[in-house]
């Protein structure tokens, strides 16, 4: 993936245009100019990045719905801060919907590139790779392997996929029933070209 940063240009007018970008951490007129531009550069990915493996290493629990695009240029054709926004109120309704909450959903990352995680209750485990130039990371099962992103978030970590792994990763690996709120979630990647949805983590 070609790492795209965002022009400080791009990124006032992406904060001027937010106050609030759910998932990436909250912003208002009233907080920090840093707090609102660190929130904008992580609506896109590779912009935030935690620079070394070391830096996903422990256990993490879900916290709210994290979205991001895969460049300035396909944030800005979803419609910027207001897109992420409006995705993850939805996503959040389909996992309320779905029963996913902090207490049934985690991952761990381990020394030796093991991982152990929980989705909707339920558990897998196997190996990862990911790679701290670009946050990709690759989640191998004893089945199947799935491909996502990381970003460092104000609150912790983004773990984010796009629709099609996203989908395998409620239904496959979560044994989600709920297919309705499976196709919601797989459909608002699709409709927003680019955007990646998953998991908002903090330790």
């Amino acid at each position: 993936m070609k790492k795209t940063f965002l022009t400080l240009t791009a990124a006032t007018a992406l904060m001027l245009s937010s106050c609030m970008t759910p998932g990436m951490g909250t912003t208002s007129n009233t907080g920090g100019t840093s707090d609102v531009l660190t929130s904008v550069l992580g609506a896109v990915l590779s912009n935030v990045l935690f620079g070394g493996q070391s830096g996903i290493l422990g256990s993490w629990n879900y916290t709210a719905p994290s979205t991001a695009f895969t460049s300035e240029k396909t944030l800005t054709q979803a419609g910027g801060s207001a897109a992420i926004a409006n995705i993850n109120s939805s996503l959040a309704s389909n996992y309320n919907s779905i029963g996913i909450n902090r207490s049934n959903t985690s991952f761990s990352f381990l020394e030796g590139n093991k991982f152990a995680a929980k989705v909707n209750g339920i558990a897998f485990s196997g190996t990862y790779a990911y790679n701290p130039q670009n946050g990709e990371i690759a989640l191998k099962t004893a089945t199947e392997t799935i491909k996502g992103n990381v970003i460092k978030t104000q609150k912790g970590m983004g773990l984010m996929f796009d629709s099609k792994q996203m989908t395998n990763i409620l239904q496959k690996e979560g044994k989600v029933s709920n297919l309705a709120a499976i196709q919601a979630v797989s459909q608002l990647a699709k409709s927003a070209g680019g955007a990646r949805v998953g998991f908002e983590l903090t330790k």
